[in-house]
């Protein structure tokens, strides 16, 4: 059972920008920009301190296919329908590079140059001279607006539309320059126009030279300036990407210091398995040569045998500094049984973690009580305690405007998730919700749990795969004691995502990664607009003007202390909220690998399967 959920489908440029926390702060000019203050690196460094410079270059990675998906059937992963490939985010990159022990900087990559308008209403990049797409053209400014233009347009997945919001337009200002208005003074703003993927103008042009509409590509491959290219693919079994012996980033005459240290194998090859137990015996029986592992009771049983006692495969949890964010069962609040909030906030009482976390996760986690969790920026980071006066600024006023979307208990001490800790139990939680749930309408006669119209209380989970049953049966056998109906059903990853894109679901488990920095992604995550929108991450339903005020007031942040104060504010009122019933986290990446491989110290803020992908190599045996 996938104890840890991976990273709903989200390509790797927007990942690395969320985990990092990107921003902006004064008008700089220079290789790199950071959000407070000077960045880490100065204009000419070397590599960054959390790569090895001297790795050996060479051979094949060998992958599994990462999360829940178990085939794909398109190479172009900025579109909303369809599955695409495994690691098909080697092929692309940005205009900046995001520093993984950084919360808040960039450096160039395809630009050179980067400068932030006094005003903080634009920012311009120059394009390196060298920097080429995989067809031998230059990039150009043209091809930069076009992929801006692109992303923005109807033909893209709308989470990008959403999230590039506040960037007004694309100008191109010479052959190899760009800039990008904004819309307001948004500190985020420059980070986020340096860090969308960047693709060529022919991409899907046919010999005949007209176009194959963007919506439509699904095989052909990308042109793009990233270090691989498609060798060979079977079609929703396996891909092969080699490095591209042309790579414009290995020709220049000085190492490119962003690139020094990164992507090391000479091929990178993805298999996909129709489930994770058959995954787990390919893995010992040497298909592949890394795992990331999100199952607790996986990892403490099933990484056994006499390979791993003979020291051929290995097994190791690595630390990360990673905001942990919220994961747990989410309702979606479109649905009219989940509208009344002392509903919701019943069902968080009948998950009862420590007994999970003592039968099911080998004491592996600990439990989720904000939605910023392993974070400064989380409300209860410093204890229960009540509201700052700052904080106070931003919420009164709100209450005043709109009272119902502001719990009283928002000005009170940070709750913490319901607990079976002694002097607590299960049986005083069940109560507890009874209560809720008769002061809610809700009551129990003829063996079920009724409304005054004797509609049963009867709801589905969702979830993609089969492995999470034992942890969803134990919720719901609690759930039973409060006479509520529940169905679960299962199905493939495909199909588990088309459900959520069209937002076809009463519950499911969501995973919300956060960044030690958050912004503008919160308005794919919580804002309003894009609860109406297919295919966002908003699949709770969230459509507050309280939660759209405190995400403005996020993005406006000009220091850390101002984002602090919003970002808090925001946890109060989602928390109190009950839109989701929080579950677990655990602060470290379980990864099993082969003895060959090798990895350099981790740094504070990354994905474990971007960093195999990234930064380790192999030590070919002698």
């Amino acid at each position: 059972m996938p104890t840890l959920k991976p990273i709903r489908q989200i390509a790797h440029f927007l990942l690395l920008a969320l985990l990092v926390g990107l921003g902006i702060n004064t008008a700089i000019a220079g290789q790199g920009i950071a959000q407070y203050g000077k960045p880490k690196y100065p204009d000419g460094f070397a590599h960054f301190d959390y790569v090895n410079p001297n790795a050996p270059r060479g051979g094949t990675l060998v992958l599994p296919n990462p999360g829940q998906r178990t085939s794909f059937d398109k190479f172009n992963p900025f579109t909303l329908r369809g599955i695409t490939a495994p690691g098909i985010d080697l092929m692309f990159e940005s205009l900046a590079e995001g520093s993984a022990d950084e919360v808040s900087s960039i450096y160039g990559l395809l630009a050179d140059d980067i400068q932030v308008a006094k005003d903080h209403k634009s920012v311009t990049f120059h394009i390196r001279s060298e920097a080429k797409f995989s067809d031998g053209s230059p990039v150009l400014a043209a091809d930069v607006k076009y992929s801006f233009d692109t992303l923005m347009s109807g033909k893209a997945h709308p989470r990008y539309k959403t999230t590039f919001a506040d960037i007004k337009e694309a100008v191109v200002l010479s052959e190899r320059s760009i800039r990008f208005d904004f819309k307001n003074d948004n500190a985020e703003l420059p980070i986020l126009a340096g860090t969308f993927p960047v693709f060529s103008r022919n991409w899907g042009k046919r010999p005949d030279g007209s176009m194959i509409p963007f919506e439509k590509l699904a095989f052909e491959a990308p042109i793009a300036s990233g270090p691989y290219l498609i060798e060979s693919f079977k079609a929703g079994k396996s891909i092969v990407y080699k490095k591209n012996p042309n790579y414009w980033a290995d020709q220049l005459s000085k190492p490119l210091n962003v690139r020094v240290g990164f992507y090391n194998f000479d091929r990178v090859l993805y298999k996909l398995y129709s489930d994770d137990a058959v995954r787990l015996e390919a893995f010992k029986a040497g298909e592949f040569d890394a795992l990331v592992e999100y199952r607790a009771k996986i990892w403490a049983k099933g990484y056994v045998g006499s390979k791993f006692d003979k020291g051929i495969l290995l097994k190791k949890a690595f630390l990360n500094h990673n905001g942990a964010g919220m994961q747990g069962f989410a309702m979606n609040v479109r649905r009219p049984i989940f509208k009344d909030v002392r509903v919701r906030e019943a069902l968080g009482y009948a998950l009862d973690f420590e007994w999970l976390n003592r039968q099911i996760f080998f004491d592996q986690y600990s439990r989720i009580n904000s939605y910023f969790t392993n974070s400064d920026l989380s409300a209860n980071f410093d204890g229960p305690r009540k509201p700052t006066e700052a904080e106070l600024k931003l919420l009164k006023p709100l209450k005043a405007k709109y009272p119902q979307w502001v719990p009283d208990a928002v000005f009170g001490p940070m709750p913490a998730a319901p607990s079976t800790k002694p002097p607590g139990s299960l049986r005083q939680n069940l109560k507890k919700a009874r209560e809720l749930l008769m002061h809610a309408g809700w009551q129990y006669r003829d063996g079920a749990l009724r409304n005054e119209k004797g509609e049963p209380f009867r709801f589905e989970i969702v979830e993609d795969g089969g492995f999470f049953l034992r942890v969803i049966s134990a919720y719901v056998r609690n759930l039973e004691k409060l006479g509520v109906q529940v169905d679960i059903r299962t199905s493939d990853f495909a199909l588990h995502q088309k459900r959520m894109n069209e937002y076809d679901f009463d519950m499911t488990t969501v995973r919300f990664q956060d960044s030690q920095n958050p912004g503008n992604e919160l308005w794919d995550r919580f804002g309003s607009q894009a609860a109406k929108e297919k295919g966002s991450d908003n699949v709770i339903g969230v459509q507050s003007p309280v939660v759209d005020a405190l995400i403005d007031e996020i993005t406006k942040a000009q220091n850390r202390e101002q984002l602090r104060t919003a970002t808090r504010a925001l946890d109060r009122v989602l928390w109190n909220s009950y839109y989701v019933v929080p579950q677990w986290y655990n602060p470290t990446h379980r990864v099993a690998f082969r003895h060959e491989m090798r990895y350099p110290e981790p740094p504070l803020y990354y994905s474990a399967e971007l960093w195999i992908m990234q930064n380790w190599w192999k030590e070919e045996s002698k």
